[in-house]
């Protein structure tokens, strides 16, 4: 994936305006046409083809990226990691799966991001459990249900909410949004782009197409679906749950030929029993979404 370097990169100094109108002119791909790339990518290494589908999902990237703006961190940076993630995304993309590739990439991409986030934050700092990092990620978004999003110290009833619905502390939910809320103030510095002073760093990240609301909506989405996929993992049998996760649930797939070896059968067989995994799986989790009225999300 050579040529990716010369992909369009953001930066404060021209402006993120600039950027989104440049990444814009990338057209996107019809499902056909996604595939066949997709395909040139995994049998023959072709880069020009990785470079068509990272490309034609940047929008994507830098739309997720919009959703980690209140987190203090120049926006030109949240995007760029986005781009890495999406570049990986791309890297592991198996178009024989039955799904899109935006749909994968989100995946790689918000995990890039977060990582990023939690870097530049220190996790020293911040606290290492679960529960601490989903504050971190959820707190805007929880001041926003609750009406809290513009205050500064919460009121002890709304730090009491809060704290029950994400499952920490009230102390920890007090430091989290003292914390962020001085990250916050960053984005309202005035800067100057192409002479003029009056604008904003929050003004460089509107897009008319940006919605952080569904982001948000998005991310729980996404944790609904990890749940869902390990709830629906119960229903194979051992051999079918390793072989699944060697196969397709990992960065460097083992191979047929190796788990053949493992389990004494055939290639074609541990193939047979990957599929079979892979349809029960499938149908567990649409039984799963059901039951949660998500099936339409499914």
């Amino acid at each position: 994936m050579s040529n990716l370097k010369n992909l369009p990169a953001p930066s404060p100094e021209q402006g993120l305006n600039r950027y989104l109108q440049e990444i814009r002119k990338f057209p996107m791909l019809e499902p056909e046409e996604e595939y066949m790339l997709a395909k040139r990518w995994v049998d023959h290494e072709d880069s020009s083809a990785a470079h068509q589908l990272v490309t034609s999902h940047l929008r994507l990237a830098a739309k997720i990226a919009m959703g980690y703006r209140g987190y203090g961190l120049p926006q030109a940076e949240v995007i760029s990691e986005a781009n890495v993630g999406l570049m990986q995304a791309v890297k592991r993309f198996d178009p024989e799966k039955g799904f899109r590739l935006a749909t994968y990439a989100m995946w790689w991409i918000r995990a890039a991001i977060q990582e990023y986030i939690l870097r530049s934050w220190s996790l020293v700092k911040l606290g290492t459990t679960s529960a601490q990092k989903k504050l971190f990620f959820n707190l805007r978004k929880a001041k926003a249900r609750i009406g809290a999003l513009e205050e500064g110290d919460l009121r002890p009833e709304k730090v009491k909410q809060i704290a029950t619905d994400l499952g920490v502390t009230e102390d920890e939910v007090i430091s989290m949004n003292r914390r962020l809320s001085g990250g916050d103030a960053s984005l309202n510095v005035m800067v100057g782009t192409d002479g003029d002073s009056s604008t904003q760093w929050q003004d460089w990240l509107e897009d008319e197409n940006a919605d952080q609301a569904a982001d948000y909506e998005e991310k729980d989405e996404l944790d609904t679906r990890r749940e869902l996929l390990h709830q629906a993992m119960e229903v194979l049998n051992d051999r079918e749950k390793d072989i699944l996760l060697q196969r397709r649930l990992q960065d460097q797939p083992v191979t047929l030929e190796k788990l053949s070896e493992q389990y004494g059968v055939s290639r074609e067989r541990i193939r047979q029993i990957e599929v079979r995994a892979f349809e029960k799986l499938q149908k567990r989790m649409k039984e799963l979404a059901a039951e949660k009225g998500m099936l339409e999300n499914a």
